[in-house]
């Protein structure tokens, strides 16, 4: 595994490292650390290779999930908005997750909506549909709730959508984690069969203007 470093927006260092790998998850966390002009050293985990189901990765994250924060006292964080909230409170600054209580509370309402009704159904129903093949030695796939679980994703789109009306972001005039996490999730999707359907003008619009920030453009 080699390890190599974003130096994009290069801010602060801190002595931890970033389990790296393909995929929307990882993404988020780049996107993130993008934002905050944070770097750090990142190791290459190969995840179609399966290098996330061997012992090694698995010592770290017995989930054998990506991506993963290594601290520098050994411990490890996993799931993508802890970790983002982890590198928020030890590098304060800018308002991804917020500046007050509300804000805060907001954020995390939203990212929370965005997670469950929207991305797990998202994502399971590419696991079981066009990513099947890949992900049948993997886990366990349920084929045929492919097309449900994509529907029930669309149809909270299309619940958000009206939830987006006059406002740029999710939390209204703020650009939060909770637009981040989406749009990477979002993006992803749309290159594996379950595009934005560009009737949602509101949603088009939102995702391209997340898409133009350099952080979007620099965690590809």
């Amino acid at each position: 595994m080699s390890e190599r470093s974003y130096s994009i927006a290069i801010r602060t260092e801190i002595p931890v490292k970033f389990y790296n790998s393909v995929g929307p998850n990882p993404r988020v966390v780049r996107m993130f650390m993008q934002e905050k002009g944070i770097d750090m050293p990142m190791e290459e985990v190969d995840l179609r290779g399966g290098e996330n189901r061997e012992a090694a990765y698995l010592s770290k994250n017995p989930f054998g999930q990506m991506p993963a924060l290594e601290l520098d006292d050994g411990s490890i964080l996993t799931e993508v908005t802890a970790i983002c909230e982890y590198l928020d409170e030890k590098h304060p600054g800018g308002d991804l997750i917020g500046n007050t209580a509300e804000d805060r509370a907001a954020t995390r309402m939203w990212t929370r909506r965005v997670d469950l009704y929207i991305v797990e159904p998202m994502l399971n129903g590419y696991r079981f549909g066009e990513g099947l093949k890949f992900f049948t030695p993997r886990m366990r796939v349920m084929p045929q709730a492919a097309d449900d679980l994509k529907a029930v994703a669309k149809e909270k789109l299309v619940l958000l959508e009206s939830q987006m009306q006059g406002k740029p972001y999710l939390c209204g005039d703020r650009y939060s984690l909770a637009d981040l996490f989406l749009y990477c999730m979002v993006d992803f999707a749309a290159g594996v069969g379950q595009p934005l359907d560009p009737g949602m003008s509101e949603l088009t619009a939102w995702l391209e203007r997340v898409g133009q920030r350099p952080s979007a453009q620099a965690s590809k």
